[in-house]
């Protein structure tokens, strides 16, 4: 839990591993487009504090490498940060707009590949 709150205050650090692992995994997980969403809304100036903290943290579980269950297992890897992330976009949901999504739609677009 400590190492998710230093995440958190260090927003920088943060910004660059979360588009590490994006990009490591955008197209093998289905919730992408709520994450990027999530991330697109808390980084934005006119977000309130309170929502920009609860999206950091689930964005910090999303990266830090000690979830509760490991990544690399298929199927159940991403389980448990789709199920954080789905928790706050639940207390959230509000602030997300369509223009978040919208980014996020097109960022996903360029990162991952068109399907046949």
């Amino acid at each position: 839990m400590d190492a998710m709150r230093s995440a958190t205050r260090d927003e920088e650090g943060l910004k660059r591993r979360f588009w590490e692992k994006l990009k490591r995994v955008a197209g093998k997980i289905p919730f992408a487009e709520d994450l990027l969403a999530a991330f697109y809304c808390a980084t934005d100036a006119k977000t309130p504090s309170r929502v920009k903290l609860i999206l950091l943290g689930a964005i910090a579980y999303f990266v830090f490498p000690m979830d509760a269950v490991s990544d690399f297992l298929p199927l159940l890897g991403f389980a448990d940060d789709a199920a954080v992330l789905a928790a706050a976009i639940t207390q959230v949901a509000g602030s997300i707009t369509e223009d978040h999504r919208l980014k996020a739609r097109e960022t996903l677009g360029q990162l991952t590949p068109e399907q046949p």
